[in-house]
């Protein structure tokens, strides 16, 4: 009799998964219609004008394009990719911020094989949740998001308001040398705080891009941080603009956009209130650090619509459980800097350092044989994460395949948002509930690529 290993399971999940592409998709939120004809994302290494020092080699993206598509889905519907890749390493799709199926999530070792060169693997699920998220690999994974794999996803809500034009923001660093070409992708006395910044800052892989937008007219500015690395304080000048939702979900309450902090695998929902006349330029700026930078512009064309923000219709929420906060069980889980072992060789890459951990553990790498998972959770139970940290840094803590409200933090007065990210400060606690409600092995880890490959992932076991 063969053994029963994890790998095995893997293997034979992923056969299984699409065997049933093919008759229909069925999963945590029922069964649903057969699935579409899959989109074809194939890796590859291309190039692109990302300065002008001439063409930067060695991009990574889905397709010769440039940019990575921006993924349009239906929440509710079906939605079908296959990956196929033609890079020189195995890599994966993981569906950022996507509430699907254990299967779908697109980690290796932990919930499908790895996708070698050569090779495709078929991702089907249907979206429960409307709004902007993203999706990136989880393998070798500075080296792949720092290329340029990361690209967003749409989930459109045929509910939602109406709006004037909308405008998507990729939002992204790159580390280039003066002559436009890769340089070292970190630098380990960086790693170990804040992280390692690139040299370039693009949004849609150019630098201060500008579109056109009705005058008058309300803008949906959908952005997403997809960037290893940096953090945003970002600003609007010369135009009003609303937070109408983050990472997806609607806010409890809208608020204007003064100043708010997001950082890597955040998502930002804007409505903006373009100014009345023609060639009036509305500014989005991050200013974070010694000086304002332009991210990018809107600039008002033709004559004024007149719209008001007052009059955008609400979103409708997601259907994320609530916690009972009566019957939540309590998760410590502390942040801190650890220099207790040095990270696994692993095929998806490793740092070789072992610079910070969750609860004291650092994360080995990508294995077959990882750490023990940080709680074992009941279905349909809830819980609350108190989350701590420790260290002098920002940590945006990213749990996958389910989402959290914010409830409580020691340091400011929170929102209770939606979300799936969550930017702690520095020496803040948070309590963030949650309802263990989708079965499988999900990560939990921060999304500054260099932080989460040095020790500061763990995972959470729901059955």
């Amino acid at each position: 009799m063969p053994l029963l290993s994890r790998r095995n399971l893997l293997k034979a999940s992923a056969v299984a998964g699409a065997y049933g592409i093919g008759i229909g998709i069925a999963g945590k939120f029922g069964f649903a219609e057969a699935a579409p004809e899959p989109q074809l994302l194939t890796a590859v290494k291309t190039e692109a004008m990302l300065t002008e020092a001439g063409p930067t080699r060695d991009i990574m993206s889905w397709g010769h394009d440039g940019m990575p598509p921006i993924l349009r889905m239906r929440k509710g519907r079906p939605y079908a990719a296959r990956l196929k890749n033609e890079l020189d390493e195995p890599t994966t799709i993981h569906w950022h911020g996507l509430r699907i199926d254990n299967s779908m999530d697109g980690v290796p070792f932990m919930t499908q094989p790895y996708v070698y060169t050569g090779d495709s693997f078929d991702y089907a699920f249907t979206p429960p949740d409307a709004g902007t998220f993203w999706y990136h690999p989880h393998c070798n994974t500075l080296t792949q998001m720092g290329h340029g794999m990361t690209g967003v996803i749409v989930v459109e809500d045929p509910a939602d308001p109406q709006f004037d034009a909308e405008v998507v923001l990729n939002l992204r660093d790159w580390r280039l040398g003066g002559n436009g070409q890769f340089i070292a992708p970190f630098r380990p006395r960086d790693a170990a705080k804040t992280g390692t910044y690139g040299t370039v800052r693009t949004a849609n892989w150019h630098q201060e891009p500008r579109y056109d937008a009705p005058a008058g007219g309300l803008v949906r500015l959908r952005i997403a941080v997809t960037d290893v690395t940096r953090i945003f304080s970002l600003k609007m000048e010369g135009a009003e603009a609303i937070v109408i939702a983050i990472d997806g979900n609607p806010v409890p309450k809208r608020f204007s956009l003064d100043l708010l902090q997001i950082g890597p695998g955040q998502r930002l929902d804007l409505a903006v209130r373009m100014p009345d006349g023609e060639g009036a330029v509305a500014t989005l700026e991050d200013i974070r650090g010694t000086a304002p930078k332009t991210i990018a512009s809107l600039r008002a064309v033709g004559s004024s619509l007149k719209r008001a923000i007052g009059d955008l219709g609400p979103l409708v929420d997601n259907p994320v459980p609530k916690a009972d906060l009566t019957t939540a069980e309590q998760i410590p889980l502390v942040l801190s800097a650890t220099a207790e072992n040095a990270s696994v060789e692993s095929i998806c890459g490793t740092l070789g350092y072992s610079f910070w951990a969750i609860n004291k553990v650092p994360w080995p790498g990508d294995t077959p044989d990882p750490t023990a998972p940080l709680a074992e959770l009941k279905l349909g139970k809830s819980y609350v994460f108190n989350l701590e940290n420790t260290t002098p840094h920002a940590h945006p803590i990213h749990l996958h395949g389910m989402s959290f409200t914010a409830i409580s933090s020691s340091t400011r007065e929170v929102m209770p948002l939606v979300a799936d990210t969550y930017l702690i400060q520095p020496d803040e606690k948070v309590q963030l509930a949650f309802v263990a409600d989708n079965p499988g092995d999900w990560l939990l880890h921060c999304h500054i690529i260099e932080h989460q490959k040095t020790g500061m992932t763990s995972y959470l076991r729901v059955s």
